[in-house]
C-alpha cells in the first residue's frame, strides 16, 4: 500500500510558474514509476509528465512539453513537477499517481490504469 499526499497548488498568474510536490510512503520500495495527471472541469484526466522511479526517464504530455519538468529524490520518496510560463488553460486539480508496474518503452506512463495509487488532488489555477 502506497499513500500519496500532493501540495503546492495555488494561485498563479499567466507567464508565472509553481512547483508541485508529493510525498510517498507505505511500499514505496516496489515503486517503478510516478507520474503527474490532471483533470480540469468537464474533462477527462490526463497526463501531464511521469518519470521511470529507477533509471529516471521522463515522459511529457504534448501540451507541456519544454514548459514543465518533472523529477525525483529517491532517497526522500518525493516527486516535484517545476511549472513554468504557466498559462491559463493549465489550470485543473493536479493528482500524484504510483504505479509498481514496469513494461519497455514510455507509452504506458501516459495511461491511468498504469498507476495503482493515486493522490488527492492539488488545485492549480491561473489567471490571465
Amino acid at each position: 500500500q502506497v499513500q500519496l499526499v500532493e501540495s503546492g497548488g495555488g494561485l498563479v498568474q499567466a507567464g508565472g510558474s509553481l512547483r508541485l510536490s508529493c510525498a510517498a510512503s507505505g511500499r514505496t520500495f516496489s515503486t517503478t514509476a510516478m507520474g503527474w495527471f490532471r483533470q480540469a472541469p468537464g474533462k477527462e484526466r490526463d497526463v501531464v509528465a511521469a518519470i521511470r522511479w529507477s533509471g529516471g526517464t521522463t515522459y511529457y504530455g504534448d501540451s507541456v512539453k519544454g514548459r514543465f519538468t518533472i523529477s525525483r529524490d529517491n532517497a526522500k520518496n518525493m516527486v516535484y513537477l517545476q511549472m513554468n510560463s504557466l498559462k491559463p488553460e493549465d489550470t485543473a486539480v493536479y493528482y500524484c499517481a504510483d504505479s509498481s508496474r514496469y513494461y519497455s518503452g514510455t507509452y504506458y506512463l501516459s495511461r491511468t490504469s498504469y498507476y495503482d495509487y493515486w493522490g488527492q488532488g492539488t488545485q492549480v489555477t491561473v489567471s490571465s
